[in-house]
């Protein structure tokens, strides 16, 4: 479970990384440049994260209830997007898609509005963002190979002998399990910095 492992496992999946990042950035880019076409998927989700950050701002001690709510959605959402990559890889498609959407309307739409981008970037998203966003499409990345993998031992079940086949599940779930620990720890140091860096930083 060491360190050096994960990494050494990012390089040995690093096509699914690559591919995983290219459709967080391309979402971001829709996401920035047609706000207008996006408004109508988008606006439901950031309504209702705005309800849920107004909660826990009113909260006894906000700082707590963000890192709670921070570190829990993020660490969960990251785990089942591994997870359900089974199905084909279509949840982390889909997860990578809406995010990167999200992200690319909200920063148009806030300059649209006036709001300075180097307080939008710097205070509110890098802080935290350098750590989070990395975790994220990480994640992303373990559950678009676990699709890969279920849909390259469908096409050798009826093709190969047993000993013949290439996939070796031991082997990704161990490596997946390792991504699953320091994910988390990420996640965590993360959900710390927004809580209280970021969260200090956006009300100066």
């Amino acid at each position: 479970m060491s360190f050096r492992r994960f990494i050494q496992d990012l390089g040995y999946y690093r096509n699914m990384l690559l591919a995983a990042c290219f459709l967080f950035v391309a979402s971001i880019i829709v996401g920035a440049v047609y706000p207008d076409l996006m408004r109508s998927l988008l606006e439901p989700q950031i309504d209702s994260l705005r309800t849920v950050r107004g909660a826990l701002e009113a909260s006894p001690v906000p700082e707590l209830s963000f890192f709670l709510f921070i570190f829990i959605n993020n660490t969960v959402k990251s785990l089942l997007i591994m997870g359900f990559g089974a199905l084909f890889g279509l949840m982390p498609i889909v997860f990578l898609v809406m995010n990167g959407l999200v992200l690319g309307y909200l920063v148009t739409t806030a300059a649209a509005q006036g709001t300075s981008l180097f307080d939008l970037i710097v205070k509110g998203l890098l802080p935290h963002g350098i750590i989070e966003i990395p975790a994220i499409v990480i994640a992303a990345a373990f559950g678009l190979q676990f699709g890969y993998l279920i849909l390259k031992s469908l096409g050798e079940l009826g093709a190969r002998e047993r000993h013949q086949r290439t996939v070796k599940w031991g082997e990704f779930f161990r490596s997946m399990g390792r991504a699953a620990i320091w994910l988390t720890v990420a996640l965590l140091i993360a959900a710390v910095i927004e809580s209280t860096i970021t969260f200090y930083l956006v009300q100066l």
